[in-house]
C-alpha cells in the first residue's frame, strides 16, 4: 500500500507495475486549524487574546497562542503581495514530535536506546518515516459510553467520568494486542478516542479546558506502550510512530505519572523516542478514517527546520478503494 501510494498517487506516474486494477483514492485531512492572534501592543512577543484572527479561539497547550503579525506589503504595478510573520511554538496544535523532543536520564534510558546526541531532529526525518500504513485502534465507543455518564461532557473528577489507565475508556494493552497481526514494519498506530470534539474549548487554561480535563483524558496508556514494544520485539520490526486525536497522545494518567512529582510520567514520550519512533498529537476527522473499508496510509507534512524538536503538521490519510474495471482513477478530498 505504501509503495503504491507514493509511486502512483503522489508522483502520479502512469506506469505503476504494482497496480493490478484501477483504484480510487480519498484524501482525509486529519489536522486542526491553528488559532492565531495579533501581538500585544506593549509586547509583540505576546498574543493579544482580545484580537483573534478570523474568529480564532484559544486552545489549551503547553505554550502561548500563535501570533500572526500584520502583513508586509510589496507593491507591484498591478497590486501588491502580502507576507506575514508568525510566532509559534513547535508543539502547537496538530503537531509531530521528533526523537530529540525528549532527553532521557540514566534511569529512564533502556537497553539499546539511541543516545540523545544521535537522535534525529526534524530536518533528519526521511519520507519513509513520515509515511506508513495506518493501523486504526478505535475505542471511541467506550469513551462515548463513559462520557454519557455525565451528559456527554468530561469531568476532571474520576468519580464522574473515569479515563484513568485502569478504565476501559482509554487505549489498553488488549487493544494493541487485538491488532497485532496488522502491525508491520514502518506502520503508524493511530488511536481514535473521540476526543477531538473538545479541542476548541475556548480557553488555554488547563484547569477549565475540557480537552485537557485536568489530565483525565483517554490516550495510549502505559500498558499499551509496553504492548507495542513487546509486539515489535516479537516480530522484529519497528513502527514509524503513533498518533491520536487527544492531548499529547499519552493518556492523562500516563502524562501525570504515579504521583505529584510526575514520576514515571509520559511513557509514550519517554520510551518511544529512544527507539526512533515518532509521535503525532491532536488529530481530527478520525471518524472519516474509521469509515474507510480499504487500506489507508498516513502522511505527516512535517516542517523541515534544522535542529527542530517537532512542529505543526498538516497530516493526511490517503485511502485506497478498488474502482470499476477500466474506470478512470478518481481523487476525493475530505476535510473539516
Amino acid at each position: 500500500m505504501k509503495t503504491l501510494l507514493i509511486g502512483c498517487t503522489i508522483l502520479l506516474t502512469t506506469g505503476c507495475a504494482t497496480v493490478s486494477q484501477p483504484a480510487n483514492f480519498e484524501f482525509i485531512d486529519l489536522s486542526h486549524p491553528i488559532p492565531t492572534f495579533a501581538p500585544e501592543k506593549s509586547d509583540a512577543t505576546k498574543p493579544d487574546l482580545t484580537q483573534p484572527i478570523n474568529n480564532s479561539t484559544p486552545i489549551a497547550g503547553f505554550y502561548q497562542q500563535a501570533i500572526l503579525f500584520p502583513a508586509d506589503k510589496w507593491a507591484t504595478s498591478q497590486g501588491h503581495f502580502n507576507s506575514r510573520a508568525i510566532l509559534i511554538q513547535e508543539h502547537n496544535g496538530t503537531s509531530f514530535n521528533a526523537p530529540n523532543h525528549y532527553y532521557n536520564d540514566d534511569i529512564s534510558t533502556e537497553k539499546g536506546a539511541i543516545p540523545f546526541n544521535k537522535r534525529k531532529a526534524a530536518h533528519q526525518l526521511g519520507s519513509e518515516q513520515l509515511t506508513g500504513n495506518i493501523v486504526l485502534i478505535d475505542v471511541s465507543h467506550r469513551v462515548k459510553a463513559e462520557l454519557a455518564k455525565n451528559g456527554g461532557k468530561p469531568s476532571s473528577d474520576l468519580k464522574v467520568t473515569d479515563f484513568s489507565d485502569t478504565s476501559s475508556a482509554t487505549i489498553r494493552a488488549s487493544d494493541i494486542r487485538a491488532v497485532a497481526d496488522k502491525i508491520t514494519d514502518g506502520a503508524w498506530l493511530v488511536g481514535r478516542v473521540g476526543w477531538e470534539q473538545f479541542y476548541f474549548s475556548g480557553t488555554e487554561d488547563w484547569d477549565t479546558s475540557q480537552y485537557v480535563n485536568g489530565l483525565n483524558h483517554p490516550g495510549f496508556t502505559s500498558e499499551a506502550i509496553e504492548e507495542i514494544l513487546k509486539i515489535m520485539d516479537e516480530k522484529k520490526i519497528k513502527i514509524s510512530g503513533i498518533a491520536a486525536d487527544s492531548f499529547s497522545t499519552d493518556s492523562g494518567q500516563g502524562a501525570k505519572g504515579v504521583d505529584d512529582k510526575w514520576r514515571n510520567a509520559w511513557p509514550a514520550h519517554v520510551r518511544l523516542y529512544q527507539r526512533d519512533i515518532l509521535i503525532v498529537e491532536n488529530l481530527t476527522n478520525l471518524s472519516l478514517l474509521a469509515q474507510q473499508q480499504g487500506d489507508c496510509s498516513l502522511m505527516v507534512g512535517a516542517l523541515n527546520h534544522v535542529g527542530g524538536t517537532g512542529g505543526p503538521a498538516r497530516v493526511m490519510a490517503v485511502c485506497e478503494e478498488q474502482a470499476t474495471s477500466n474506470a478512470a482513477t478518481k481523487f476525493r478530498h475530505r476535510h473539516r
